[in-house]
């Protein structure tokens, strides 16, 4: 494999200063040969210049250091244009390694006060040891570079031990030579299956109780996404909510939640015995697609709910969308309240301008992400980001001790602190990399006639039009309306056809996910089979607009307690097929979710309207392809699970609605 190219931008307003030190460091580097990678100078004046090299598609995707001259001869003005180039490019680029070069420590003293969070380290003009200064930001790299837990899984499996421990395939010779599975060995390869140990190994450290290993690699994480606390899950951002909830919530506790929120915050409020607050998302009923909460809905619930706890909520959604996270953090924080924000498939914000700012930088207290989404970990790897100022690391620890196992997947820890790694080496080069793909792909397809790829403005729904809401550009969502092709025809023929996936669909749109995994290659397979797709249009179809959701009413008792209750099990349509109104003003035991777009219309312990028993009826008559997830099966046709009249008696009543 070959060495990375590692620039390190050389910035002062002096340029015989600069040539001067770049040829001295380029001369001090190869003299540090050999190394696992060669630092290469870039001399730049401050300022614009400065900002152009670090975002240029050239200098920009191998550059991961600045070292910036303070000035010299007391110069003011140079000075403070040396901080504000340190600013700029912190603000740009948070994962550069920045180093400051100072005549004296008043220098010092101003630099720390102005922008001593994004200083990484300093050196004196007058104590110009190139070669020292060479050594420091090797070391830097090498850091920032540094895979804790990979290298030692790595070390370990390279040393044959015997296994006498779980798990029961030893390594895989289990499979070997076997005539009915020995396929599989061949398939998952030697090196994954000896890399799956037990915890046993006491160098692999303890996701449970990590003080090693994986301790240093989620250091490091929360170094990379600007986070006090990072830690590692193995069992997704799904789990990760839970955790999180059953930490900050006891029972009876206040929460505002986004019921566009993912069913594993819904399935969080049943655990930790919480009373919801349930947020109605915007709703762009012409392709079928939910929003982000209106400001004004979270201006009001905040407002209304001074005994909030919690307010969590999705950004981006699947579709993109993302919150001016900003003020709404600091309207909750002015109310006592914490922020939670699934950050699920923004994973990969921090890398690129382009993306930020992220949830954490917004000031948000708790963040979850998937980082197997759209970054390279492997599926269910993901990451709990903390920033809470009240932080109680051990009801958190109990907390997620009690849900993961205690046999984790070591490929997936290991997946993690390689993903970290390659989104601080070289995230910027392949995001934007990705964005490029993604402007191209948008040109292209509008370009074919029958497909066209959404706009902002034409996503958002019209309650959130005025409410900063931006748009992910590494999703787009194609509107199929033009080309007379059905959404689930068009997504079987790309499969079947020309063998490609797309992330979903609605009744009239296809969204695709580009990724760092998203390759130029990849890009025109897409292109073409569109273009074929598109010759092949037929008449327009008049799409009918999605049933319209029913906005939530009211929760009888807390979802906790209808979910463990038994309840009995009544039809959603009645012996002529229509809406069964022995439903309404029931109260329902489960959680029912049509998917897409996996948003629930009912949640334990809400009362059934009959607005909700239609809609329902309506999706089961109409929408073929949409999943109902909640209901049971009994004697040939779906039922909903509701509490008997005895049950509801006996539990605590809420005074209010929710």
């Amino acid at each position: 494999m070959t060495a990375p190219l590692t620039r390190i931008l050389v910035v002062s307003a002096d340029p015989a200063w600069r040539q001067q030190v770049a040829a001295g460091l380029t001369e001090a580097a190869h003299r540090l040969a050999p190394h696992p990678f060669v630092l290469h100078p870039l001399p730049s004046a401050p300022g614009d210049e400065a900002l152009r090299h670090a975002l240029s598609p050239q200098a920009g995707e191998d550059l991961q250091g600045v070292l910036i001259d303070h000035g010299a001869g007391g110069d003011a003005a140079a000075g403070e244009q040396a901080v504000a180039t340190a600013q700029r490019l912190t603000q740009a680029r948070p994962e550069l390694s920045l180093y400051m070069v100072l005549e004296d420590d008043a220098a010092k003293l101003l630099v720390e006060r102005l922008a001593s969070d994004a200083v990484d380290g300093y050196f004196f003009r007058d104590e110009a040891d190139l070669a020292g200064w060479c050594r420091i930001l090797a070391a830097e790299v090498a850091e920032k570079s540094a895979t804790p837990f990979y290298d030692a899984l790595r070390r370990y499996v390279a040393q044959a031990k015997d296994s006498w421990h779980t798990p029961g395939h030893g390594g895989g010779d289990s499979f070997k030579a076997s005539p009915w599975v020995g396929d599989f060995h061949d398939f998952v390869g030697e090196e994954l299956l000896r890399a799956d140990l037990s915890v046993s190994v006491p160098a692999l450290d303890s996701l449970m109780h990590p003080t090693g290993v994986i301790a240093q690699a989620q250091r490091l994480a929360a170094q990379a996404f600007g986070a006090r606390k990072t830690y590692f899950a193995t069992n997704g951002t799904s789990t990760s909510n839970k955790v999180i909830f059953q930490t900050l919530l006891t029972p009876g506790d206040t929460l505002l939640l986004d019921r566009n929120c993912h069913k594993s915050v819904h399935h969080g409020v049943i655990l930790s015995g919480a009373r919801p607050v349930y947020l109605d998302s915007s709703v762009n009923r012409r392709f079928g697609l939910f929003g982000p909460v209106p400001l004004a809905t979270l201006r009001a619930a905040i407002a209304a709910h001074p005994e909030a706890k919690v307010l969590i909520l999705t950004s981006c959604t699947y579709d993109g969308l993302r919150y001016d996270l900003r003020p709404i953090v600091q309207m909750a924080h002015a109310a006592g309240i914490k922020v939670i924000v699934d950050e699920a498939w923004y994973g990969h914000a921090r890398f690129h301008p382009g993306l930020r700012p992220t949830a954490l930088e917004c000031g948000a207290d708790y963040v979850t992400q998937s980082t197997h989404k759209v970054l390279s970990a492997f599926s269910q790897a993901s990451m709990i980001h903390v920033n809470d100022p009240d932080f109680d690391e051990h009801l958190f620890r109990e907390n997620f001790n009690m849900h993961t196992s205690t046999s984790p997947q070591y490929n997936l820890i290991a997946s993690l602190d390689v993903a970290r790694r390659q989104a601080v080496m070289e995230g910027f080069r392949l995001l934007d990399r990705s964005l490029q793909l993604a402007a191209e792909l948008r040109e292209k397809i509008n370009a074919t006639g029958a497909f066209r790829v959404l706009e902002l403005a034409e996503l958002l729904p019209e309650a959130v039009q005025g409410d900063g809401i931006r748009l992910d550009p590494t999703k787009l969502t194609i509107d199929l309306s033009a080309s007379g092709w059905g959404a689930d025809e068009l997504r079987e023929e790309l499969i079947s056809r020309f063998n490609i996936q797309v992330e979903k669909n609605t009744h009239n749109t296809l969204t695709l996910l580009l990724t760092i995994g998203t390759t130029r290659a990849k890009a025109s397979r897409l292109f073409d089979a569109m273009l074929r797709l598109a010759k092949e249009r037929r008449t327009p179809l008049s799409y009918g607009r999605m049933p319209e959701a029913p906005r939530f009413s009211r929760l009888a008792c807390l979802p906790r307690d209808a979910f463990y209750e038994r309840g009995e099990r009544l039809p959603v349509l009645d012996d002529s097929g229509q809406p069964n109104p022995a439903l309404n003003g029931r109260v329902c035991c489960d959680q029912i979710v049509p998917y897409p777009p996996g948003i629930p219309v009912l949640v334990p312990g809400q009362v059934i309207e009959p607005a909700v028993v239609a809609y329902l009826a309506r999706l089961l008559q109409t929408q073929r392809s949409i999943e109902l997830h909640g209901l049971c099966e009994a004697d040939g046709e779906l039922r909903l699970r509701v509490l008997r009249e005895a049950e509801l008696a006996r539990l605590p009543a809420l005074q209010t609605d929710a």
